[in-house]
């Protein structure tokens, strides 16, 4: 099942970055804004393309495909620290050094 999910989810990412680079993108009418016709950069879309419609789906199936293959990874709880070395001996002690005395100060002359 793992290895069906993997062969989908390669396909459908390389078919969605060639539909990505495929399509004209939203910001290719924004030249049209400054030559008069701003109708088209801040007004209706209309309805979608078949290119776009079909992105949808792939990104869809995408979604899907990443959230089974992460639901279908091995749950295991290894740590780096199993195998590390137990210390059986308390770390000796570090006398600590007496107290800093403050010297009293000097009266201006």
């Amino acid at each position: 099942m793992r290895i069906f999910l993997i062969c989908v989810h390669v396909i459908v990412s390389a078919i969605l970055i060639g539909m990505v680079l495929l399509q004209k993108g939203k910001g290719a009418d924004i030249g049209a804004a400054f030559g008069g016709a701003s109708q088209t950069v801040f007004g209706p879309r209309g309805s979608q393309s078949f290119m776009a419609k079909l992105t949808t789906v792939a990104a869809i199936v995408f979604m899907f495909t990443s959230l089974g293959l992460a639901l279908t990874t091995k749950k295991t709880s290894s740590s780096v620290m199993e195998n590390a070395p137990v210390q059986t001996q308390p770390a000796p002690a570090v006398p600590m050094a007496p107290p800093v005395q403050p010297v009293p100060a000097q009266p201006a002359k």
